[in-house]
This record gives C-alpha cells, sequence and structure tokens, in this order.
C-alpha cells in the first residue's frame, strides 16, 4: 500500500483531512488531533478507504505512553504509529502496527542518542526532520538499514525529488501544493 505512494500526506486540520479523502492517496499521517476528534475522524477514514500513521506526541488530551498506545491500537487500528518515544514504539510492536521513529536532525549527540535508541526498538521506518538533508537521509538509511522517511521544511517539487534521490522511501508534509498527483501510483 504504501510503495504505491511517494508522498504522505500531513493531516493538520479537517480541511487537510477532507482533502485528503478527496485525494487519491491511500495513506497519510494524522497530526495535531485533539482526543474528541478521534471517534469521527476514523470513521471518515473508514468511510472513504483511507489509513493513516497517527502522530501520538501530537494527540491532544492525550499523555504519549505506552498505555494510550494500546488505546489508539486496540481502539483505531491505525496504519501505524509515529513517535519519538521508544516506549511509544515498542507497544505499537507489540501491537502488531507499523512504527515510526521521528528522529530530529539537531546536533551530531542527538544522533548518536537516536541511533542508540532505535537498535533497541527497531521501528518500521524512521522519519528524519527536516528532510532537508540528503547527507543524513543516506546516512541514517545506510547505518540502520530500515526505510527513511523524510518530512520538516519540505516545500518545493525539487526538495521532494532530491529527498528521495537520498534513499528516502517517502515525504511526509502538510504542503498541499505537493499533494498533486504525480506522487501516487494508481
Amino acid at each position: 500500500m504504501l510503495e504505491k505512494q511517494s508522498i504522505l500526506p500531513a493531516i493538520r486540520d479537517m480541511r487537510d483531512l477532507e482533502v485528503f479523502l478527496a485525494s487519491d492517496f491511500v495513506v497519510g499521517v494524522l497530526l495535531e488531533i485533539h482526543i474528541a476528534r478521534l471517534d469521527a475522524v476514523f470513521r471518515l477514514l473508514s468511510e472513504h478507504g483511507k489509513n493513516v500513521f497517527i502522530h501520538l506526541d501530537l494527540i491532544q488530551g492525550m499523555k504519549a505512553d505506552e498505555y494510550a498506545t494500546e488505546f489508539v491500537c486496540q481502539t483505531y487500528r491505525p496504519y501505524g504509529i509515529i513517535s519519538t518515544k521508544g516506549s511509544v514504539i515498542l507497544k505499537a510492536k507489540q501491537k502488531q502496527v507499523k512504527t515510526v521513529q521521528r528522529l530530529f536532525l539537531i546536533d551530531s549527540s542527538s544522533l548518536e542518542r537516536s541511533y542508540r535508541m532505535i537498535e533497541r526498538t527497531r521501528p518500521d521506518y524512521i522519519e528524519v526532520l527536516p528532510g532537508l538533508v540528503p547527507k543524513y537521509i543516506r546516512e541514517v538509511k545506510a547505518r540502520t538499514g530500515i526505510p527513511v522517511f523524510a518530512g520538516g521544511l519540505i516545500s518545493t517539487v525539487d526538495e521532494v525529488e532530491a529527498a528521495l534521490l537520498a534513499g528516502a522511501s517517502v515525504i511526509t508534509t502538510s504542503n498541499r501544493t505537493l499533494w498533486d498527483g504525480r506522487y501516487v501510483s494508481k
């Protein structure tokens, strides 16, 4: 399913959700949602045959921990869970939900700490932020052997192409101008 698209639309609000539901994309990323909207959003996703990775750290009104992960996985069965927290990744894996470990490129010591956590959690994917640094997309993919998502600050077709050429499996973006059909295989 994920192999058919190079962009994962990142849904920040209800307008983004409407655009995603009307698109040819099958999988997206659900960001910044209030806990009270989860039922309605997942009902709409199901009605439209759509799946999402849900960024557990960004659910408003819910603490991103193992209990929240278990609740979300059992109640909504998302396509995947995204988190910066190792405990969330491990619990989602236990629930047989795809996992994305989010990694922020801040400095070399934080990158090394992230590598140690990734060795322990072994997520299905790693999301590198910002995704504008092809050198680190290549490095993270080579060092971990795990497929890489590139996200954050990508705003042009050239930046999408550069990240994909560097080895990113997909690009996560809330920039709707990049959600056009060129990145979906039918």
